[in-house]
């Protein structure tokens, strides 16, 4: 079974591309999704964030996100303890999920895959990206934030050039028409490599 990354910045489209494979009857394994569960539910992973982060880290029995997210994007030395903490658990999960599939190829989509260096564990990967001023927009209007907070993530995702030079291929998210037609156009040539 053919394992292919999906990634792009934050609000380059990822979840439509994704929303497009599974339509297409491909199995899509959101690993941001993944590792928000695991934060809640793994008592392991629950007090190794408390040791890195302090007793702040869980209000109530949940995970404090403001007070990590203005931690970890003015520091990326605890971005990069945190990613230690959650991505072996995340990486063990989805080799689990796999194994449940049975399709041709799964998607596995990862915001940060590269940075993680989780392209490695791929066979091929797909980039979306879009326009910076669209991207802003998107998640200004999708998790009521500031831009500050939104370029400060994007600071610490690889830029679109980096990631583009390593994919197999790339969606131009600009209209749903034709990011449709592009995902029905590399499901169609992944097809045709297995």
């Amino acid at each position: 079974m053919i394992i292919v990354g999906l990634t792009g910045g934050i609000g380059s489209g990822k979840t439509t591309v994704a929303n497009l494979f599974l339509e297409l009857g491909i199995p899509v394994y959101i690993a941001d999704e993944e590792a928000k569960k695991m934060m809640h539910t793994s008592k392991i992973i629950k007090r190794k964030l408390i040791k890195l982060f302090g007793e702040e880290a869980y209000v109530d029995n949940s995970l404090n996100k403001p007070y990590i997210a203005n931690i970890i994007f003015n520091d990326k030395h605890y971005l990069q303890k945190m990613n230690a903490i959650i991505h072996p658990k995340v990486a063990k999960h989805f080799n689990t999920w796999i194994l449940k599939q049975n399709t041709p190829y799964v998607i596995k989509e990862v915001a940060i895959l590269f940075e993680n260096n989780g392209h490695k564990f791929c066979d091929q990967i797909i980039t979306v990206v879009a326009p910076k001023a669209t991207r802003l927009e998107r998640v200004l209007k999708r998790d009521k934030t500031s831009k500050e907070k939104v370029e400060a993530i994007m600071k610490n995702q690889w830029s679109d050039a980096q990631k583009i030079e390593r994919s197999n291929f790339v969606i131009h998210n600009k209209s749903l028409d034709e990011t449709k037609a592009q995902v029905l156009k590399i499901h169609e040539q992944i097809l045709h490599s297995v």
